[in-house]
């Protein structure tokens, strides 16, 4: 799923065009609102995002998506009408993946929307194992004993990031920072319920999650 962030119909459309014939499935969107909208149902595999939008710009929607837990490794295309070298640079360094000039040729844009496709992939996919709990972040996929247990999309981020942390004490604070963002405005129980959450579904090696008294949480191998 490729999310379009772009005001601009025309060219919306043939963004979605282009990677609809190279294979892809798009949603479009004209503003940050509505792309947040979006990113409360699903997390796509890449944005297009476009600089100048109505209301929030394309720079601060990306500095916030890089700034949450749950979007900051959404890879990010930048596609806009500034061509000046500055504004390129600003954007790379912002946290885009790359970036696209207007007006573009359809066939350079879909090559670089896999390029950078493929090499996000190749960073981020990657099989991790503490005891009898495997991660494939290929499929997003957890497994224990062989058994795959269905967990929420916040409960497969908080096992994650306690897998790759392995045996680390993670206070709760660390927690809500690391998979709810630093602007969730929940309390450390939020992590409480969660962490009881999985270990029920992680059976009898929810034990593996210990808990570190008035500190947090960590996993270790049983």
């Amino acid at each position: 799923m490729v999310y379009i962030v772009e005001d601009d119909e025309n060219i919306r459309e043939l963004e979605s065009y282009a990677l609809k014939a190279a294979g892809y499935i798009t949603k479009e969107c004209e503003t940050g609102k509505e792309l947040d909208a979006l990113l409360a149902n699903s997390v796509p595999k890449l944005i297009i995002l476009d600089l100048m939008l109505p209301g929030e710009d394309g720079i601060s929607i990306l500095k916030r998506l890089r700034s949450d837990a749950r979007t900051r490794k959404i890879p990010v295309i930048i596609v806009s009408a500034k061509s000046e070298e500055l504004d390129a640079v600003k954007g790379l360094d912002s946290g885009a993946d790359d970036y696209i000039t207007k007006p573009f040729g359809v066939m350079e844009f879909v090559s670089r929307v896999k390029a950078v496709m493929r090499r996000t992939e190749n960073v981020q996919h990657q099989q991790i194992q503490v005891g009898a709990i495997k991660i494939d972040e290929r499929c997003r996929e957890v497994y224990v004993d062989g058994e795959k247990p269905i967990l929420t999309y916040k409960e497969y981020e908080l096992l994650l990031v306690l897998m790759k942390n392995e045996n680390i004490v993670l206070s709760r604070n660390r927690l809500m920072d690391l998979v709810w963002g630093a602007d969730f405005l929940g309390k450390s129980r939020t992590v409480d319920m969660h962490i009881k959450s999985l270990r029920k579904k992680l059976g009898v090696h929810g034990s593996q999650v210990r808990t570190v008294r008035n500190v947090g949480y960590k996993l270790e191998a049983e």
